[in-house]
């Protein structure tokens, strides 16, 4: 039995490892597979230093709750939409065509906007006009309780809770 456990455990840890990803669907049905950030760590480096994001790529930002947040383009080579979205799923603000900037830029010239959600949604530069994202709109992509439902990993959850739980590839981010 306890070898049983203990071979669980590393398949389980070997499960969660790796960057996580999560399908989301914008309001005109177009899908998206989102990297999660959801430790500080990886909301502090978010898509800094990636040269080229595609449209059907993103960075699903994870909060523990609704509240005022803020984002800004410290060393992010490519132009985002920032899309803040509630506990609901619903938008309440985008920031379109946020501009980049580079290792070089002043900090006091490097873009920032402010939005208030749970989750905050980065995607390519005119992703979210192209699909409808506007403030009132609905995001679908499953939480955490729902993946866990869904999980074959079910355990692995209770033992290691992710914030949101999916194996990914690169999203052909570069």
């Amino acid at each position: 039995m306890r070898y049983f456990l203990l071979l669980l455990t590393l398949v389980l840890l070997a499960a969660c490892q790796g960057e996580r990803t999560v399908q989301v669907t914008l309001p005109d049905g177009f899908e998206v597979t989102a990297a999660i950030a959801d430790t500080p760590k990886k909301h502090q480096k978010g898509l800094m230093f990636v040269k080229h994001l595609p449209e059907n790529a993103g960075m699903l930002f994870v909060f523990e709750q609704e509240a005022p947040q803020s984002f800004w383009m410290k060393n992010t080579l490519i132009d985002l939409d920032i899309i803040f979205i509630g506990a609901d799923q619903r938008v309440t603000s985008v920031a379109a065509q946020m501009p980049h900037s580079y290792t070089y830029t002043p900090d006091t010239d490097v873009a920032y906007t402010d939005g208030y959600g749970q989750y905050v949604l980065e995607l390519a530069s005119k992703t979210a006009a192209r699909h409808g994202v506007v403030p009132g709109a609905k995001i679908n992509f499953s939480t955490v309780r729902q993946l866990c439902k869904k999980s074959s990993l079910f355990f692995g959850c209770l033992l290691f809770p992710p914030r949101l739980m999916h194996k990914t590839t690169r999203l052909g981010m570069s």
